[in-house]
């Protein structure tokens, strides 16, 4: 079915694959991003002559996304069946200790919000008490975040020392940790089915096999596991167009391997 999804991060290194994967799968895609022809550029550098093909499905505003107002996100979302946030931070001295700090959470409140709010005003124009759609919120995590319920195993000592380390030190962790923090108390949302996707350590290459596990099948400190940063982009496509793939996942925390 022909759906719009808004995609944020998506001249980041797995944002870009999943717009690209969209709009392949026939979708209609809205990205907001800081640079048009920055995301037109990475589009072509997967499969050339793609930002001229797709042309009339894509949608890209320009802008900002923390500065934008309340009114111009709940433009952005409004219509969406799907909402995909690859935001991360720069792997620069800048990028991890400077501003903004709280980018993938404020990002995922900020874009929370404008659901929500467009539900109410959807029930409200209906004049029904609640609005009966829904939206499908992905966000990507990183297999250092635990899951919040609790459902991982139990880490090393050597891990959990790591991972306070990383809490207190690491400014983009933080932020991660605390982005799935705040999607975790939005279970019971009538408007709003998310999932946080996790991969395992991220490589480049093209989407293949792959397999989700609802825990953590390595140490921190690496394993036999990897996933390629186009196959992450594939299981959310795969998520948003797959209606029994999305029932098994949501509100859960997949942790994403490539099959070998």
């Amino acid at each position: 079915m022909l759906s719009t999804t808004l995609v944020v991060g998506a001249t980041g290194a797995t944002g870009k694959h999943v717009v690209l994967q969209l709009l392949q799968q026939k979708q209609n895609v809205h990205a907001i991003v800081r640079s048009k022809q920055r995301l037109l550029d990475s589009l072509e550098e997967i499969a050339p002559k793609s930002s001229s093909e797709f042309a009339d499905r894509l949608e890209v505003t320009e802008a900002p996304l923390l500065d934008m107002s309340d009114d111009d996100m709940k433009k952005a979302t409004k219509g969406c069946g799907a909402v995909v946030c690859c935001l991360g931070h720069n792997l620069t001295f800048k990028g991890m200790y400077g501003a903004p700090r709280r980018l993938v959470t404020d990002a995922t409140k900020h874009l929370i919000e404008a659901i929500e709010a467009n539900h109410r005003d959807k029930a409200e124009e209906d004049k029904k008490e609640v609005s009966n759609t829904k939206t499908k919120f992905i966000l990507m995590g990183t297999v250092a975040v635990s899951n919040p319920a609790g459902g991982d195993n139990r880490r090393t000592f050597g891990e959990r020392i790591t991972l306070f380390l990383l809490h207190h030190l690491l400014p983009p962790h933080r932020d991660n940790e605390t982005a799935a923090e705040y999607i975790f108390t939005k279970t019971e949302n009538p408007h709003l089915e998310w999932t946080v996707v996790r991969p395992t350590d991220l490589v480049d290459g093209s989407s293949s096999k792959y397999e989700l596990f609802d825990k953590p099948q390595d140490s921190i400190f690496g394993g036999d596991g990897v996933a390629t940063r186009a196959n992450v982009a594939k299981s959310m496509c795969d998520m948003i167009l797959t209606e029994k793939l999305w029932e098994e996942w949501k509100f859960k925390w997949p942790v994403i391997h490539d099959l070998n």
